[in-house]
């Protein structure tokens, strides 16, 4: 699988560098992206959960 890491981006999503194996609350593999890094919604606002579609910028979105 190799090095994952995940950064919490300001404001925004989480940004995820590798190839970690994700799941849906059913144990069931959620598809990833193919490029090397991707990002996971944390506003709760995506419509593409559980990966961020931008919709952090336009609701405001302010990290802790």
């Amino acid at each position: 699988m190799g090095e994952i890491k995940i950064n919490c981006m300001k404001n925004g999503p989480f940004e995820v560098l590798g190839k970690p194996v994700i799941t849906d609350g059913n144990g069931k593999v959620v598809s990833t992206p193919e490029q090397e890094a991707y990002y996971l919604c944390r506003c709760g606002g995506s419509k593409n959960k559980p990966f961020c579609d931008g919709t952090h910028s336009r609701i405001h979105f302010l990290s802790e």
